[in-house]
């Protein structure tokens, strides 16, 4: 190792960002920083489905990676890596260059797979990655508010985020409908709907998603968009002008392109120590990431809880201490949002409640996480 240690940091999520506040905090001596992500703003995505129903502002959910990274001295390189060696301690940068590492963390989330549905591609408005989200969803909010623009909305994906999503649309498509005529917020699942939260808390959330008017059909699967809806494949059709697919994403393609282990899926295989296995020096997290010994659904509460212990073993490993092992916990609070100052809360099996109560709790962590990364 250089008598400097050189850190890269591959992606700009939440345990990342976590990463260099940790740094911020409780400086390293020693540790010169590089984070490499291809946008300088990240946007948290406990925040994002509130940004898109209007609650929240652009600003109050980006994480200015950047001025994160200034803050301790560190480089933001505004660049995509296209390769990662574990051996040769190298990763190949969009940009033509590559960079030198002693230690190497991978935080870079998941990515659509679009073509997982016929007409996908051509048709519909892909959720991940949740950066690029925006873009289209302002898009979509200008053609609805022409009188000739969309009224007939389809998310495509039953799970929390899907969820979240069409409540957050039809709360703000709603108010932006300046042509008045009606519009219908529907969501298609091929099984149940939000299966990661308990009983007791679906049953409240059928209750908002009636009382919001937001359409539910359920064991409904996806085969096909096209320009005037989807196909089920029990035969049936769902009438949407507008379509957004949630529920199919993939590993990123550029984690294949080295010599990292993998799971089945392709996500990085990762151990207790969030340390890729067979690799001293790179770590994973996030979404990109798997842990073989205790896997975990992709979600953000996820990264979020392994961002401290990923700064401490970084830091571990650049001290030559011993690492520690990071479990993620079994049982998780999940918070839906209903777009319109409501949430529903769940937790373990029972635990369940909803109203503003459990939104002002969500609001208040989400604001608690971001008031880390602000001046």
């Amino acid at each position: 190792m250089s008598a400097r240690t050189r850190l890269v940091l591959v992606g700009g999520g939440h345990a990342h960002a976590l990463v260099l506040h940790g740094l911020a905090e409780a400086p390293e001596p020693g540790i010169d920083v590089a984070l490499v992500a291809p946008d300088r703003f990240a946007p948290y995505s406990g925040m994002l489905p509130g940004h898109v129903a209007g609650l929240y502002s652009r600003e109050e959910m980006h994480i200015d990676l950047e001025r994160a990274a200034a803050r301790i001295g560190g480089r933001f390189l505004c660049a995509r890596a296209i390769g990662f060696h574990g051996a040769a301690r190298r990763i190949d940068l969009d940009d033509g260059t590559n960079l030198s590492f002693d230690i190497l963390s991978i935080d870079i989330g998941i990515t659509p797979d679009i073509d997982a549905i016929a007409g996908a591609r051509e048709y519909a408005i892909a959720v991940k990655p949740i950066g690029d989200l925006l873009a289209k969803t302002d898009e979509l909010i200008e053609r609805v508010r022409g009188p000739g623009g969309p009224r007939r909305i389809l998310v495509v994906g039953g799970g929390a985020a899907g969820v979240c999503l069409a409540f957050a649309l039809k709360a703000r498509l709603s108010r932006e409908n300046g042509a008045g005529a009606a519009l219908a917020v529907a969501i298609a699942t091929a099984g149940d709907i939000a299966p990661e939260i308990n009983a007791p808390a679906r049953f409240l959330l059928r209750r908002a998603l009636a009382r919001e008017g937001v359409g539910l059909r359920l064991n409904a699967r996806v085969t096909a968009i096209d320009a005037h809806g989807a196909s089920l494949a029990d035969g049936t059709r769902i009438a949407a002008d507008a379509v957004l697919a949630t529920s199919h994403a993939k590993a990123p393609a550029v984690l294949g392109l080295g010599d990292l282990a993998r799971d089945p899926d392709g996500f990085l295989a990762i151990d207790e120590t969030l340390r890729v296995i067979g690799q001293e020096r790179v770590f994973a997290a996030g979404d990109c990431a798997t842990s073989v010994a205790h896997p975990r659904p992709k979600a953000g509460v996820f990264a979020v809880r392994q961002g401290p212990a990923l700064f401490s073993n970084i830091r571990a490993l650049a001290r030559g201490e011993p690492l520690r092992p990071f479990v993620p916990q079994r049982d998780w609070l999940m918070l839906i949002a209903d777009g319109r100052g409501g949430a529903i809360a769940s937790r373990g099996r029972f635990l369940a409640f909803g109203g503003r109560l459990a939104f002002r709790l969500k609001d208040w962590l989400d604001r608690r996480f971001m008031a880390l990364f602000g001046d």
